[in-house]
């Protein structure tokens, strides 16, 4: 006797009866968003990638003529006086050079020495030096003082010149013996500081000079 073919099952009709959850569940609304919150947001990955991302290290070159390290350039030049060459130093973040000087000629008398490691630090040490005493000059012109004999102690007068481009001023102040502010004028920066001028200002009762 033939058995009785039984009809195949309708996928969607499988779909209809099953409860809900087992078969059509992977796709349902309710667990989206369980797996969306599963899901790492790279935002803040990204962020804090960023974040601890390394500073990118100090450009170094090491040539015969050209030397870059710890903040200074040394280039060997043509010397433009004569047949010779020089050496200029460059501090990072300046447009010139803080010291240009004679370099020595090479073994073949024509060309220069090469650039080497004792060089250098000879040559950063020289140009540091021209920097420091050029900053004292400086402070030296822009700040002065000088101390008068006051009938109840001494006085100190100081003048801290402002360098403004367009309109340059300084600012004349005197100080007593616990460096007390006695006043406090603005003046012209052509404004001459000395014992005498100090004196005249002390007797005129601090009153701005003319």
């Amino acid at each position: 006797m033939a058995r009785k073919r039984l009809p195949e099952p309708d996928l969607f009709t499988a779909l209809e009866t099953e409860p809900p959850g087992v078969v059509a569940g992977a796709a349902s609304a309710g667990t989206a968003p369980d797996q969306a919150d599963a899901l790492p947001s790279s935002a803040p990955d990204m962020a804090a990638a960023a974040d601890t991302a390394e500073a990118p290290e100090p450009t170094t070159i090491q040539e015969p003529r050209l030397w870059v390290d710890r903040g200074w350039t040394a280039r060997v030049i043509k010397n433009e006086d004569d047949e010779g060459w020089a050496v200029a130093m460059i501090k990072d973040g300046e447009a010139e050079p803080a010291l240009v000087g004679p370099w020595t000629m090479g073994r073949d008398k024509k060309n220069p020495k090469p650039l080497d490691v004792n060089a250098f630090n000879t040559l950063v040490k020289t140009a540091s030096e021209v920097i420091r005493r050029h900053e004292q000059q400086l402070h030296a012109i822009l700040h002065k003082s000088v101390v008068v004999a006051g009938e109840e102690g001494d006085i100190r007068v100081t003048l801290d010149i402002v360098p403004d481009e367009d309109h340059p001023y300084a600012m004349l102040a005197a100080f007593d013996a616990e460096q007390v502010e006695l006043a406090k004028v603005r003046v012209s920066a052509g404004f001459k500081l000395s014992v005498k001028s100090a004196d005249q200002w002390i007797t005129n009762q601090f009153r701005r000079p003319d």
